[in-house]
């Protein structure tokens, strides 16, 4: 039997077990915070596991032990006892003397490292597949499943990908980012041309998988992942998120032609069209329709009965005051579509429609379009009107273009001079035009740029949804009758018009002039808070560690020597962004620490000295 050798060495610290009851979390342990779940799952990890790192404390005159580092560990065993009762009592390594104490304190706090994720997706491997089991994983780890899941999605890929992790050489984005691709000799040599540089993942998927189609894409979402798949198509797409791709683009390409050709295929059998057309644009403007020399013919306005307008009229009204319910939009929807009419089965037998998929993956039809082979026919049916264009052996006009232009100057002077007497007129064109309700066309000579305000992320911020809402577009652009479009707006009166005249222009409004903005911003009370809230993303995670620390010492009226400070100090910057973050949005952080009635006001009032 071997003899064993106790270390009684002069300089050794003591270890002793003491009951749990006799700690508490001491004043020089710079980690006074803690988050909770964390806790809970390192007390999972303790019953799973038992504390492998002993505490380290100072015992105090009444015999108490004040833990000057494993804060979390003292947490985590009150909650771990709970389970198993022999974790108590506990192990803790005692200080000779409070100096001792302070340095362990110091010391361990700021050399205490995370495993390297490199280390842990491998770590997690290799547990996975002796026991199979993600949950234990999770406990003898500290940390939740879905952690676990994540990291043992990155246990596949070739151990040359992680080494380059582990190297520094690619960053964790990149790595999630080589999932995508299960070809390995194309992974390998992908990792060699970007060793060192920090692109996108983005990026980094498209040289993963160049041919790839994104599921967004409007082919992909209009013929759909099974009638894809049934063809023979194959299905990728990234492991840490919803993303799919369509790999065979070959196969996507002739599924989109063969269900657009369908499709237009069935709106004639359906609708009674004669004839019908595919175009791959996604979109189609009136140059399309003049490139395949198309002449257009208009479905017929109905005509709606007494009763009929008298209830439009009640809808409308209600539609303007945002008081009308589900079923009421509905009436008012197959109202509106009788008086925009339909095509007549005459006009039908002489015309087609060219069907096309929108950016969003809906099939779309231009309709009521006449080849130029059945204009004749049906100009002599009546569907069509002859074309009023002078011929070239006409009479050369009496007006050279000059003199033409002049005139024109004239008719348009006159229409201004009168409009002078008839400023409602004027204002419910300008909010037509600026609603959208003209499309493409206008009825002022003035330029409305697009004035950005959308930060680059959304988070935290907030605008009232009349700046957001998307300005109403006529279903044709250039075709639809602007005349009926403009009293059909004039009908909503004047609250509706006033208020797309508000809407629009405040979504216009730019007030660079510094004293003007300053004018605006008294006159309108304008607040940053109202509309933004910073956050870890928007914010905190964007400006410097030392910035945060000033933030956290002014909102907490901290001294930079307080041992709050100190603690938020340490913290690494992602840890420093998530607790501004709390501090903010949480009322239960603000009350662990001790947030008065002044500092909580001064944290819903404040905003980054950029906007003073």
């Amino acid at each position: 039997m071997t003899k064993q050798t106790k270390i009684t060495a002069k300089s050794a610290p003591a270890i002793e077990y003491v009951p749990l009851a006799k700690f508490y979390l001491s004043d020089l342990n710079p980690r006074q915070e803690a988050d909770e779940e964390g806790i809970k799952m390192l007390a999972d990890s303790l019953v799973a596991c038992g504390l492998i790192q002993n505490l380290s404390g100072l015992k105090d005159k009444k015999g108490m032990v004040g833990i000057v580092a494993g804060g979390r560990r003292l947490r985590a065993l009150r909650l771990a006892v709970e389970q198993d009762p022999s974790l108590d009592p506990v192990p803790v390594r005692l200080a000779p003397d409070a100096a001792t104490a302070e340095a362990w304190a110091n010391v361990e706090n700021s050399t205490r490292a995370d495993l390297h994720p490199a280390d842990e997706i491998r770590a997690f491997g290799k547990m996975y597949a002796k026991t199979k089991d993600a949950a234990s994983i999770a406990k003898v780890f500290g940390t939740t499943e879905a952690h676990v899941y994540r990291r043992l999605a990155l246990a596949e890929l070739p151990s040359p990908i992680l080494d380059a992790l582990k190297a520094g050489e690619i960053n964790l984005t990149m790595a999630t980012a080589f999932t995508v691709c299960d070809d390995v000799k194309h992974s390998l040599e992908v990792l060699e041309m970007v060793r060192g540089e920090a692109i996108s993942a983005h990026r980094l998927k498209s040289l993963l998988k160049p041919d790839a189609v994104a599921s967004t894409d409007r082919r992909a979402v209009f013929v759909g992942k099974e009638a894809y798949m049934a063809a023979g198509g194959k299905i990728g797409g990234d492991l840490f998120s919803d993303e799919q791709s369509f790999d065979d683009p070959a196969i996507l390409a002739e599924c989109f032609e063969t269900a657009l050709n369908d499709a237009a295929r069935k709106l004639v059998e359906a609708e009674g069209w004669k004839w019908a057309e595919v175009i791959n644009d996604s979109y189609i403007g009136y140059w399309t329709i003049e490139e395949m020399k198309l002449e257009r013919v208009y479905p017929v306005e109905g005509v709606l009965t007494e009763d009929q307008a008298e209830r439009y009229d009640e809808l409308a009204e209600l539609a303007n005051g945002d008081a009308l319910d589900d079923a009421g939009q509905e009436e008012l929807d197959a109202l509106q579509t009788i008086l925009d009419g339909e095509y007549t089965a005459e006009q039908k037998a002489h015309a087609g429609l060219v069907a096309y998929v929108d950016n969003s993956g809906k099939l779309c039809v231009e309709a009521g379009l006449i080849r130029r082979e059945d204009k004749q026919a049906a100009i002599e049916a009546g569907v069509l009107e002859a074309s009023r264009h002078i011929k070239d052996d006409t009479p050369k006009s009496p007006y050279s273009q000059k003199l033409a232009n002049d005139l024109f100057c004239i008719a348009r002077g006159a229409r201004q001079n009168a409009s002078l007497e008839n400023p409602d007129l004027l204002l419910d064109l300008l909010a037509f035009q600026l609603s959208g309700g003209m499309g493409f066309r206008t009825a002022f000579g003035i330029r409305t740029d697009d004035v950005a305000n959308m930060p680059s992320t959304e988070t935290g911020y907030q605008l009232d949804e009349r700046l957001t809402a998307p300005a109403s577009r006529p279903k044709d652009p250039w075709g639809s009758d602007l005349a009926r479009a403009f009293k059909a707006f004039q009908k909503k009166g004047k609250k509706h018009r006033d208020a797309e005249l508000t809407r629009h222009l405040a979504a216009l409004l730019t007030a660079e002039d510094d004293k003007l903005g300053a004018l605006i911003d008294k006159t309108t009370g304008t607040s940053i808070r109202s509309v933004w809230t910073p956050t870890a993303e928007n914010f905190f995670k964007r400006v410097s560690g030392a910035h945060l620390e000033g933030i956290y010492q002014s909102l907490l009226d901290l001294d930079p020597q307080d041992a709050k400070a100190k603690a938020f100090a340490k913290l690494k910057k992602t840890d420093k962004a998530a607790r501004l973050e709390k501090l903010f949005c949480d009322e239960a952080t603000q009350k662990t620490l001790g947030v008065t009635k002044e500092q909580k006001a001064h944290i819903n009032a404040w905003v980054p000295e950029y906007f003073s």
